[in-house]
């Protein structure tokens, strides 16, 4: 008689706080359309509602749901290989503030946060002030890694939008440092050029991440399909940096199969394959 096979061990687990993108471009729909694929099981909060599709997002708005309490709900299955990532947030100042102590209280082991100023076309939500604001009450606890591009940068350092391309990193950075971030991963696509180049940045310094050519056109959920890869990875295993490097070429990859559902607005990554 053969004895049983074995028990798999569980995945990790991804909590993804974010908006809700209906088209499936971006946002929580694009965490899990990412994360899944990777293996990880995720679970997601809303922090913003949005009417939105592949052309523009119209309206942004206070989830109907507490986060808070959604989160606090989900502790007793946060426990072992886990992480957490934080997108789009409409929530007011002092929803904001007891998000972040319900999750410092919960110490994901990885924390990954897209400070999103507004959807890549329509209308916006924060400003750098805003941005601020919430880096004071999230970073604190020294364990995130921030990703923003160069205007989200820009924003929270107080430089105004002809500066975003030119800036000197390491004045983008420092902000996001002296709130108490761990590192900020700072996206080379808002740079100047014909390349591309992503930088990592921490109290130690400045790590050039690899160059590569800048792909043609847009594609919709960048920033989402970027930051959540990077959890993935990190959650099967890759340190830092390899998970950023990781993650950047995953996106290239999937560049070219993009598509518009109904041929309509800018094209979005397209489904992949589960893992095995």
């Amino acid at each position: 008689m053969s004895s049983p096979a074995p028990e798999s061990a569980p995945p990790p687990i991804a909590l993804c706080l974010g908006g809700m993108d209906p088209s499936g471009g971006a946002g929580l729909l694009r965490d899990v359309l990412t994360l899944s694929a990777m293996g990880i099981h995720p679970m997601a909060v809303c922090t913003a509602e949005t009417v939105q599709n592949g052309l523009a997002c119209q309206r942004i708005a206070v989830p109907a749901l507490d986060p808070v309490a959604c989160v606090e709900n989900l502790g007793p299955h946060l426990i072992g290989r886990w992480g957490v990532k934080l997108g789009l947030c409409a929530v007011d100042e002092g929803t904001f503030q007891r998000l972040a102590a319900t999750l410092q209280a919960l110490n994901p082991p990885l924390r990954i946060w897209d400070p999103i100023l507004a959807p890549s076309a329509g209308v916006g939500l924060h400003d750098g002030q805003a941005l601020g604001r919430m880096a004071e009450a999230l970073l604190k606890d020294g364990a995130w890694v921030v990703c923003p591009n160069r205007g989200e940068a820009a924003a929270l350092a107080g430089l105004p939008p002809s500066e975003i391309r030119t800036a000197e990193p390491g004045s983008l950075a420092k902000p996001w440092l002296n709130c108490g971030a761990r590192a900020v991963w700072l996206k080379g696509g808002h740079a100047a050029g014909d390349q591309v180049q992503d930088l990592w940045i921490n109290q130690a310094g400045i790590t050039a991440l690899p160059v590569s050519p800048r792909l043609p056109g847009q594609r919709r959920g960048t920033g989402c399909a970027l930051a959540a890869a990077w959890l993935g990875l990190r959650l099967n295993g890759a340190a830092d940096l390899e998970a950023a490097i990781g993650a950047a070429a995953r996106l290239r990859e999937r560049w070219p199969r993009a598509f518009s559902p109904g041929g309509v607005g800018r094209p979005l990554f397209a489904p992949e394959a589960p893992c095995a």
